[in-house]
């Protein structure tokens, strides 16, 4: 079997961070219609690795980056009971790697360092459109509360 670690991303990891980024655009893409096409990003990595809020880990198999997450603490609405949530989001994994647990590594990962940080509660979102997303979230505990929804207002 193979071994699968996660650790801390570091800037030396910033160049293939920006391609699975652009990896997880291209996917997302045919998911909603609204994204840009080109060189679009979603984040700014290099800031995020060095910010005090956020944790940013790496899935490694081998010597070889193999997926990602990212944690930011995160202020909730003033009427929850919880002050501040840890927002998931940058969940890739390479697809030659998908369906070996590498997704449960990385947010088992990310549920460490938001406990250490003080935080109860973790919230993320996922197309609604990608059932296998759904069922691997849900594998690790979440539960789908709303639903986001969408309507182009374009003339036709």
């Amino acid at each position: 079997m193979e071994k699968i670690s996660v650790r801390q991303a570091t800037l030396s990891d910033l160049d293939t961070l920006l391609l699975f980024e652009q990896g997880l655009i291209d996917f997302e893409r045919p998911l909603d219609a609204t994204i840009k096409g080109g060189d679009i990003h979603y984040y700014d990595i290099e800031s995020m690795i060095s910010a005090d809020n956020v944790e940013i880990v790496v899935a490694e198999s081998a010597g070889e980056l193999i997926g990602c997450g990212y944690a930011n603490i995160e202020d909730s609405k003033p009427y929850l009971t919880h002050k501040s949530h840890a927002y998931l989001g940058f969940m890739y994994v390479a697809p030659e790697h998908r369906g070996k647990g590498v997704n449960r590594l990385i947010i088992e990962a990310l549920k460490k360092w938001s406990v250490s940080k003080g935080v109860t509660h973790m919230r993320l979102e996922v197309f609604a459109s990608n059932p296998a997303a759904v069922k691997a979230y849900e594998k690790v505990g979440f539960a789908p509360r709303l639903l986001e929804m969408t309507a182009s207002l374009k003339q036709i």
